[in-house]
C-alpha cells in the first residue's frame, strides 16, 4: 500500500452516531467576501477552516482587507473583518477553489491596476470564460480566458449577458461584488438552464441580508442595486453537503446518524439529501429542535433523481447506487464534468475499477449494482471522489482511497471524524 493510500474502515457493525459538522463552504466564502466590501468592520461566526476558506482569507487579504480571528473551536473561527481600500498588485492563488477563482476577480476588478491570478494544475483547465468576458464587458481589462489571468479595474458595472449553464458561481460571482459598481450589474443568462439554482438563492438572500437590493423577479435575469453592503454579524450555518456521505455510513452499515445543528429553513443544496436518501429507503427524521437522524437498515435500493441544482451531491449518491439493490440513473449534472475534476468521467472509472458497471450518459449517470472489490480508488484531487470512495469502503474489503488528504478542501479532519463515527463517539 501506498503512503498516499488511506485504507478505507469496513463497517463491522451498524453505526450509532452523531456527527457535527463545520461550518457551509458555500456560506463561509460569501460572508467573508461581503464582510470584506462592507461599509465598516464586522464578524462572522463559525466559519469553516479549511483550503478553500483560507484561500479566501488570504486573497481578501491581499486586496487590502483585515481579518483576526477572534475565536476558534471545532465549531470553526470567529473572524472579525476590518474592509478596506481595494488595492492592485496582488498575487492570488486560487488553489482548486471555484469560490476563490470565480467571485474574487469582479472584487479585484474594483481596484486601479492589475491582480493576478493562479492555481493548482486542474484549476487552469476549470471553466472560466463567462465571468472573464463579462468583466470585460463591464469595464476591466482581463488578459485571458482562463487561469493565469491578470485583472485590470476600475470597472463602472452595467448590463451583461453570459451563458452561466456551466455554473451557478458565474453568476454569483457577479452578483457579490456588483453593489460596490457604479451602476451595479445587470445579468442577463442566455443558453441552457443554469444548474446549482440554490446556490444563486443563497448569493440572493445573503445580499439581501446586507441590505442590497436584488430583483431576481424575471427568469434567468438578476439585477443588483449599486449601494453600500452593510456591515454585520453573520453566523455560518453546518455544511449540509457535506453531510452527505456521514448519512449515507447509515444507509450501508445500518444504525441511525445524527447531525446537530441542522437548519429548519436553508438554501443550501444538501438540504435535499433529506428527499433523496428517503427516497432510496432511508428513514430521516428532523427534530424541531434541528436535530436530523437517518437511521438505515444496510440494503436499500436505486434511484432515478434530477440532481441539477444538487449535483455537489452526486459522487455520494453514485456510491451508494453501486451498492444498492436496483438500478440508478442520475440526470441533470453534465455541468460536473468541470468541477474539481471531470466528476461523471472520474465516477464512471473509479466504479468500474471495483467491479461495479457504470456509465456516462449525455447529462449523468447510469449505475447498475455488481458485487464489488478492493483496490485503489483515486480521488483526482477532489474532495467529494475521496469520500465517495470512502462511502463503498464501508461494505467493500480492501478498498484504499488515494488522497484522502484533498478531503481538506472542505472537511480538514475527516479521516478522524469517519473514525469517530465508526465507533459510535460523539465528538
Amino acid at each position: 500500500m501506498s503512503a498516499q493510500h488511506w485504507p478505507a474502515p469496513v463497517a463491522a457493525a451498524p453505526v450509532a452516531a452523531a456527527v457535527a459538522l463545520p461550518g457551509s463552504k458555500s456560506v463561509t466564502n460569501r460572508a467573508l467576501l461581503l464582510a470584506a466590501l462592507a461599509d465598516g468592520p464586522g464578524l462572522v461566526r463559525q466559519a469553516l477552516r479549511s483550503r478553500d476558506a483560507d484561500l479566501m482569507v488570504a486573497a481578501l487579504r491581499a486586496l487590502g482587507a483585515g481579518f483576526e480571528a477572534v475565536r476558534e473551536s471545532a465549531a470553526g473561527v470567529d473572524w472579525r473583518v476590518t474592509p478596506g481600500p481595494i488595492v492592485a498588485g496582488a498575487q492570488i492563488d486560487v488553489g482548486l477553489a471555484g469560490t476563490v477563482m470565480r467571485f474574487v476577480p469582479p472584487v479585484a476588478a474594483l481596484a486601479d491596476g492589475q491582480v493576478r491570478f493562479d492555481g493548482d494544475a486542474h484549476a487552469r483547465k476549470r471553466p472560466m470564460g463567462p465571468i472573464l468576458d463579462a468583466l470585460r464587458a463591464l469595464g476591466a481589462t482581463v488578459d485571458n480566458h482562463a487561469l493565469p489571468f491578470t485583472v485590470s479595474g476600475p470597472l463602472s458595472g452595467g448590463e451583461v449577458t453570459i451563458d452561466a449553464s456551466g455554473s451557478s458561481q458565474f453568476v454569483s460571482g457577479l452578483m457579490l461584488a456588483a453593489a460596490r459598481f457604479e451602476k451595479g450589474v445587470t445579468i442577463r443568462h442566455d443558453g441552457p438552464p443554469v444548474p446549482s439554482q440554490p446556490h444563486i438563492l443563497m448569493t440572493v438572500q445573503m445580499l439581501r441580508d446586507a441590505g442590497v437590493h436584488v430583483d431576481d423577479g424575471e427568469p434567468d435575469v438578476w439585477r443588483v442595486a449599486p449601494g453600500p453592503i452593510a456591515a454585520r454579524e453573520t453566523t455560518v450555518e453546518p455544511d449540509l453537503s457535506n453531510a452527505a456521505p456521514f448519512l449515507a455510513a447509515a444507509m450501508v452499515a445500518g444504525g441511525s446518524v445524527s447531525i446537530p445543528g441542522w437548519p429548519p429553513s436553508t438554501t443550501q443544496p444538501g438540504d435535499a439529501l433529506r428527499r433523496l436518501l428517503a427516497e432510496m429507503g432511508a428513514t430521516v427524521e428532523l427534530t424541531p429542535t434541528g436535530t436530523l437522524t437517518l437511521t438505515g437498515t444496510g440494503t436499500f435500493n436505486g434511484i432515478d433523481a434530477d440532481l441539477r441544482d444538487e449535483s455537489e451531491l452526486a459522487p455520494t449518491i453514485a456510491a451508494l447506487a453501486a451498492l444498492a439493490t436496483t438500478p440508478s440513473r442520475l440526470r441533470g449534472i453534465a455541468h460536473i464534468r468541470g468541477h474539481e475534476t471531470n466528476r461523471l468521467e472520474a465516477l464512471v472509472t473509479e466504479i468500474n475499477r471495483l467491479g461495479g458497471d457504470a456509465e456516462e450518459t449525455d447529462d449523468g449517470l447510469i449505475v447498475r449494482p455488481r458485487p464489488l472489490h478492493g483496490g485503489v480508488f483515486h480521488s483526482y484531487a477532489d474532495h467529494r471522489m475521496a469520500t465517495a470512495g470512502a462511502v463503498i469502503g464501508l461494505a467493500v474489503a480492501g478498498v484504499e482511497v488515494e488522497n484522502i488528504a484533498t478531503t481538506g478542501k472542505t472537511l480538514p479532519e475527516f479521516t478522524r471524524m469517519w473514525g469517530e463515527m465508526l465507533r459510535g463517539e460523539v465528538r
